[in-house]
């Protein structure tokens, strides 16, 4: 059970723009790495000939995320956030253009340590720290919303970079996007990423939420580092079809325009219904919603290695998209529900490193089971058993917190005041 104390609203409409100017910066942000995607192929023609290599430099990308946030989070908690985003712009510039070089450990260093760690990592993690700072009414929708930052970016670059890279090759691609990412995010951040606004709270209750002793029954830290593994084990099938669609499509004599397009469906899909998501975790909370994203994702997975035809493609990877969409939000409204909100500039990012880490792993593991059997099969059927730990998991937190065990440890949360 939960006490609520009412609190005045941080929400006002600045809370919307601001969230807004987020949604695009990691709209931006997140389209480098789908240039190494949608070139998979000719980047791998050109190193050797295994997909292995750039299906690597995109899962060192995803660490550089993970490890990053946590790195930049502490830093974003000292020097403010606009600070680490502008500093992760220019970053990217940087890492697109030394990934370009043409050695292995070029294309490694550039999507690893400047796009991944220092670039999109020092605004990931950090911006959902500073969105859910904004909000209290409607922070499930307002996370939901910025975390369709890298589902905008897949919606919309996939189609253009496949264009781009097909007229001018991945070399300029990459060049003439690392320049668009400085000029744009850069003024964005300076102009609107202020400081956000400090929830005033009663005298008195600090004491009550700085520290609690357990957590649904448990110790804190068991039950946040079983929601971390969990990340882990969810984000591992979720990268496979994001990684490798237009590689998979090709195999199968699929146009590469085609591949490119599926993939802006689903994720075009998974940014309408990230919105959709956010909506319900506000209703059900975060544990729930991940459950129930979960297993809409494993289901779609499932159906992956049962499709061969483009129509059939199409389809599934729509529901892949309407599936998983919710998932990262939810884990995140989930900490911020079940832990003290001064120990988010940690939880997040840790938890993100975590996710960020399982899609590494899921990209790298396709292109090695690829290169090893020759088909993405075992691919799917390892997702679709990493899946089904991480449904196990988060079923037995979701049982623990309806079976009574938040009674022992009860938090005290705080609701704004509903003005009539």
């Amino acid at each position: 059970m939960h006490q609520t104390i009412g609190v005045p609203s941080v929400e006002t409409p600045a809370s919307w723009t601001v969230a807004t100017v987020v949604l695009v910066i990691l709209a931006l942000s997140f389209g480098a790495p789908w240039i190494t995607i949608i070139a998979l192929k000719m980047i791998a023609a050109e190193l050797g000939g295994l997909r292995s290599v750039p299906a690597f430099a995109t899962a060192l990308a995803w660490v550089g995320f993970g490890t990053g946030g946590i790195a930049m989070g502490y830093v974003a908690e000292r020097v403010g956030v606009r600070a680490t985003v502008i500093t992760g712009a220019v970053m990217i510039c940087i890492g697109l253009a030394l990934s370009t070089g043409g050695a292995t450990w070029q294309l490694y260093v550039g999507q690893g340590l400047f796009v991944g760690f220092l670039g999109v990592g020092g605004m990931n993690a950090p911006f959902y720290v500073y969105i859910s700072r904004w909000f209290d009414r409607r922070r499930g929708s307002a996370l939901a919303l910025i975390s369709s930052g890298s589902y905008v970016a897949g919606a919309i670059w996939p189609p253009i970079f496949e264009r781009a890279v097909a007229y001018a090759g991945w070399r300029q691609t990459m060049l003439y996007y690392g320049l668009i990412e400085a000029a744009v995010v850069v003024p964005l951040a300076a102009m609107f990423l202020r400081p956000p606004p400090e929830l005033p709270l009663p005298i008195g209750t600090l004491d009550a939420i700085s520290a609690p002793n357990a957590v649904m029954g448990w110790p804190p830290n068991l039950v946040f580092a079983v929601m971390a593994a969990a990340g882990i084990f969810c984000c591992i099938p979720m990268a496979m079809p994001q990684a490798h669609l237009p590689a998979f499509c090709s195999d199968l004599g699929i146009l590469a325009s085609h591949g490119a397009a599926m993939l802006s469906v689903l994720l075009g899909t998974a940014f309408v219904s990230r919105q959709f998501w956010g909506w319900v975790s506000d209703r059900m909370g975060g544990l729930n919603t991940v459950l129930a994203g979960s297993a809409c994702q494993i289901a779609a997975m499932s159906a992956f290695l049962f499709t061969q035809d483009e129509i059939g493609l199409f389809t599934v990877s729509a529901g892949f998209g309407l599936g998983f969409a919710g998932i990262i939000p939810a884990y995140i409204l989930a900490i911020r529900e079940l832990f003290p909100a001064s120990q988010a500039y940690w939880r997040i990012p840790t938890f993100l490193f975590g996710s960020g880490s399982g899609m590494a792993i899921g990209g790298w593991l396709a292109g090695a089971l690829y290169d090893h059997f020759g088909t993405y099969a075992p691919a799917f059927a390892a997702g679709i058993a990493a899946n089904a730990i991480n449904l196990a998991m988060i079923g037995a937190l979701v049982f623990r917190q309806k079976s009574g065990g938040a009674a022992r440890g009860e938090m005290i949360s705080f609701a704004p005041v509903e003005h009539p």
